[in-house]
């Protein structure tokens, strides 16, 4: 086993960035089509399915922002301690981090448990369809712990500046789960068919896999897990530093499912129908932008290493070389989705109503996914820099303060195109304040010229 080593602070700025992408760009990539894969097969089973699963859709994410949270806290602070040379505080902060996750979303996990049927309800989801919904939930909310401690784990790895590792555990998660998915929802041979609770049992199984994986390439391969006990202020201090990001960086993830879940209930008024669209717009959506999750998901770690490491000029490149790629890129994307919005749409389902719904979306919301992208990059920078507060102050803003708000009034006077006119208009709003913030934030911080 090999130490990490701070391999980030040293070398080409850009060539660090691209390595890093790129392996995490093929992994969430291939999970993303994956859930693309899901939403198509569903799609085949019926509307109903396919709404059923787009009403629960919020409330995973919800659960995964705590995930995505706790491994942006674990991802700051191990890099950091890589940073600064420190690899036992590296491999103390990743194992108390694994135990702090999993305890976390347990208890989250039963909570969800016991509010199925009165969170739907509120929600807007007909009566007759809580049934499905609530036997869907159960086999999902019970591998929580699981997901959650894995994507920690891979969080831990990123923060060595080895993202092939995370990657490769996703890959192999994501085939798993595209192997299983049609055998589990339309069975075959003595297997039945399951339908919508199939999906959920495919996806439980692959992230176990992942699970295993992180644990055993963490203690194996990483030597970031440690079996001796802690001190109680040592394993106290390290919980404080992990939540000082994971917390706010959690916080700032969950606003985003819980304005989706508004929005969600704003669209049940056109309708099951709206609400399918809506739902296969949105897969549609998490498999385009998956650049900028990959990017989101580098940046931090290079920004911490180099932050304890004295490189603050690094740091300032990375901030304007990944703005000026999320930007060049989002225009591509916009118009490829444009073009393209008939076919995909019909890919999934075939009835007019939730056609049209999909089309529309990817008429009008695409057009500020580049900003959007600036958004998660400079979010995850603040992390990285130890700095999460502005991420949960500008999400806040793009979600509750301009989306919700404007969504509320658009629907009056445009239908349901208002409401993906206002996603649109806080995206290209918010896209500007991350990107100033942060300079701004960098500068304060770092009191440096600019990078050239």
């Amino acid at each position: 086993m090999n130490s990490p080593k701070a391999r980030l602070t040293e070398g080409s700025v850009g060539r660090h960035l691209v390595d890093m992408t790129v392996p995490v760009l093929l992994g969430i990539a291939t999970l993303m089509g994956q859930s693309f894969i899901d939403t198509w097969f569903l799609g085949k089973v019926g509307d109903r399915e396919l709404a059923a699963f787009s009403f629960g859709f919020p409330i995973l994410m919800i659960v995964t922002s705590i995930a995505i949270g706790l491994g942006a806290g674990t991802s700051s602070v191990v890099a950091r301690a890589i940073g600064s040379g420190d690899h036992r505080r590296a491999r103390r902060l990743t194992t108390d981090s694994l135990f702090l996750s999993f305890i976390i979303t347990a208890v989250v996990a039963a909570i969800g448990i016991v509010t199925i049927n009165p969170l739907f309800r509120v929600l807007g989801a007909p009566a007759d369809m809580i049934p499905m919904i609530r036997s869907f939930m159960l086999i999902l909310y019970s591998g929580v712990p699981f997901i959650v401690v894995a994507m920690v784990g891979m969080a831990s790895m990123r923060a060595t500046g080895d993202t092939r590792l995370p990657s490769k555990l996703m890959i192999a998660g994501a085939i798993i789960n595209v192997i299983l998915d049609p055998i589990l929802i339309f069975g075959i041979g003595p297997i039945p068919a399951l339908g919508l609770n199939g999906a959920a049992m495919a996806a439980l199984i692959s992230r176990g896999v992942i699970f295993i994986g992180a644990l055993y390439l963490l203690l194996h391969r990483l030597d970031m897990v440690s079996f001796s006990k802690p001190e109680p202020g040592e394993l106290r201090k390290s919980w404080i530093d992990i939540l000082h990001v994971g917390l706010p960086a959690a916080g700032t993830n969950a606003i985003i499912p819980v304005a989706t879940t508004i929005i969600t209930g704003m669209v049940a008024r056109f309708g099951p129908e709206a609400v399918a669209g809506f739902g296969v717009a949105s897969r549609i959506e998490s498999l385009v932008l998956v650049i900028f999750y990959a990017m989101s998901s580098t940046i931090g770690p290079f920004v911490g290493q180099n932050l304890s490491a004295g490189k603050e000029d690094r740091i300032r490149l990375s901030l304007r070389l990944t703005s000026v790629f999320c930007m060049a890129s989002g225009l591509v994307i916009a118009l490829l989705l444009a073009l393209g919005s008939g076919v995909l749409s019909e890919m999934f389902s075939q009835n007019p109503e939730v056609i049209k719904v999909t089309r529309l979306f990817l008429w009008i919301a695409p057009i500020s996914y580049g900003a959007y992208g600036v958004v998660m990059v400079m979010n995850a920078a603040f992390n990285g820099l130890g700095k999460p507060m502005p991420a949960v102050y500008i999400s806040v803003t793009r979600m509750m303060m301009l989306y919700v708000p404007l969504a509320l009034l658009a629907q009056q006077w445009f239908g349901i195109a208002g409401i993906f006119g206002a996603y649109a208009l806080a995206n290209l709003l918010t896209g500007l304040l991350g990107y100033v913030w942060a300079q701004r934030t960098t500068h304060n911080i770092l009191d440096l010229p600019a990078a050239r």
